[in-house]
């Protein structure tokens, strides 16, 4: 799994990159065929204080990509709640790789 964590008006510490990891690991674990993840944090500079910190996330899985992205006043928040998104689209996704009791076509004759 290739992992990229990068920051926009923002400086990546290794405390925050390892919180990042660590809450991206729960994916892995879920499913193991993820290629490629891609974490962008930023603040954004709004007037209002709310929701001025931002996670998105592009994960590239076996035959699909799935994107979520998170806004919270805390970036620490923000990251839990994009893993959180994360976990519940890998899992479905997971689902539906599974899922073979697929009724047969009807043959009309």
């Amino acid at each position: 799994m290739n992992l990229t964590i990068s920051g926009h008006h923002l400086e990546v510490t290794p405390a925050l990159r390892s919180y990042v990891t660590s809450k991206l690991e729960r994916i892995t674990r879920h499913f193991d065929q993820v290629v490629d993840v891609k974490v962008l944090l930023m603040v954004d500079n709004q007037k209002e204080k709310d929701l001025r910190q931002r996670a998105e996330c592009s994960i590239h899985v076996k035959g699909r990509d799935l994107f979520a992205e998170s806004a919270h006043a805390d970036l620490y928040a923000a990251v839990d709640e994009l893993a959180d998104k994360l976990d519940r689209q890998v899992l479905r996704h997971k689902d539906k790789l599974q899922e073979h009791n697929h009724e047969p076509a009807k043959r009309l004759m």
